[in-house]
């Protein structure tokens, strides 16, 4: 059988998603599809809007053969270390390709891009350290740098978010020499950070926005979802009488924050240049999660980076602890959510040749990533009531979902 591989988020699986899942079957003319998803926090640094055993169950029941998790330490990182993670791991699973959406549509560009920096990675490196220097953001640092060495002219635009994702799958797959060959296909309608909805297919961005400040499934929204999106979203809220969003973590923000000395917060994952103080001084300057994000963003910590060490001062990840995910050269364990039949076929006929565990339930794998995961878990069911809580815990407990 011949696997293609997606890397997602469902958040929430909507016709884009549908589109992309279709076109790759047809470009790759795989047999089987696997989607590789952040759990529940994301690569932006923000809670999921549904678990990701919900949005595991509406990837099978869409058609995707096999739904796999992300490990927390790699999905809410920057694009470099989040495709890492989502790369190896399929590569772990022996996928022949990896199809993803982006703004060129062509995966030639990719491919020189690649070329092109290597053949000027000391140019790159000095001209991202001097911007860097001055002040700007790494995305935006990264951009300058891109355009000093040729790339931004008649090359891709790596100002665009799929594109910067799309270049890191491809670098990943050509520094690691990995048997898997890269694909794309060209996103339709709307973009990655378009805020209103505009056509059937939005982007995830809009369809959030627009459920979340109205506190329920809109007509507008439903007309960019399926219709198993809508049920598991409605499904989801009737089950746990919410969906997720930042401002409802953010007191837990404020209690954590103000019982952590600046030497306990200086040791979070993404806590540097005296971030701690700025995070103290100003938690309790604020009413909510969005008018503290406005008090600490600068020119040089963007939105997304701020919510992704939010995230880690959430889960209490330590630098530390996952240093270690910069120089490892595979994954530890590949952990599946859920499979179809066809899947099932699929799984069997790999597993025999991976190189390493294949884990569903959290205690059926033994390695510290684990533990950081169930913390991941504790964190973001944290805004449940006990009940609730324990029962949506006790999935990570049990065998993988099946359509």
């Amino acid at each position: 059988m011949k696997a293609t591989g997606l890397i997602v988020e469902y958040n929430p699986f909507h016709y884009g998603h549908q589109y992309h899942f279709l076109q790759s079957k047809e470009v790759s003319g795989a047999d089987c599809t696997v989607a590789i998803m952040s759990g529940n926090f994301l690569q932006r640094g923000e809670p999921a809007i549904i678990d990701k055993w919900h949005r595991a169950q509406i990837a099978l029941q869409s058609g995707i053969d096999i739904v796999l998790e992300i490990p927390y330490v790699f999905a809410v990182q920057n694009s470099d270390l989040f495709a890492k993670g989502a790369v190896l791991s399929l590569d772990a699973l022996g996928v022949d390709s990896i199809c993803f959406g982006s703004e060129d549509g062509s995966i030639e560009p990719f491919v020189k891009a690649h070329s092109k920096l290597q053949e000027h990675e000391k140019d790159y490196h000095e001209s991202l350290h001097e911007h860097l220097k001055e002040g700007l953001s790494f995305p935006e640092a990264s951009r300058h740098a891109y355009h000093k060495i040729g790339l931004g002219d008649d090359a891709i635009d790596l100002g665009q978010p799929n594109n910067i994702l799309g270049f890191s799958y491809t670098k990943t797959i050509l520094e690691y020499n990995l048997n898997i060959k890269p694909l794309t296909i060209q996103r339709k309608q709307s973009g990655y950070h378009d805020e209103t909805i505009e056509h059937k297919i939005a982007s995830a961005t809009s369809i959030r926005k627009e459920i979340l400040s109205q506190g329920y499934i809109t007509e507008e929204a439903k007309g960019s979802l399926p219709p198993l999106t809508v049920e598991a979203l409605e499904q989801y809220r009737d089950l746990t009488g919410s969906w997720h969003e930042w401002e409802l973590y953010f007191p837990l923000l404020q209690y954590k924050i103000s019982t952590m000395s600046p030497e306990e917060l200086g040791q979070i994952h993404g806590v540097e240049e005296g971030l701690e103080y700025r995070f103290k001084q100003t938690i309790h300057k604020a009413n909510n999660f969005q008018e503290w994000m406005n008090l600490i963003k600068t020119k040089r910590y963007t939105w997304t980076r701020l919510q992704r060490t939010l995230t880690h001062i959430l889960t209490n990840t330590k630098t530390e602890e996952i240093e270690s995910i910069n120089t490892i050269n595979q994954v530890p364990y590949v952990r599946l959510l859920g499979m179809t039949n066809n899947g099932q076929q699929y799984i069997s006929q790999q597993k025999k040749d991976m190189n390493c565990p294949l884990i569903t339930p959290l205690h059926k794998g033994e390695h510290p990533f684990l533990t950081i995961e169930e913390r991941a878990v504790d964190s973001y069911l944290s805004m449940f009531k006990p009940t609730i809580k324990r029962e949506r815990r006790n999935r990570e407990f049990m065998p993988p979902i099946l359509p």
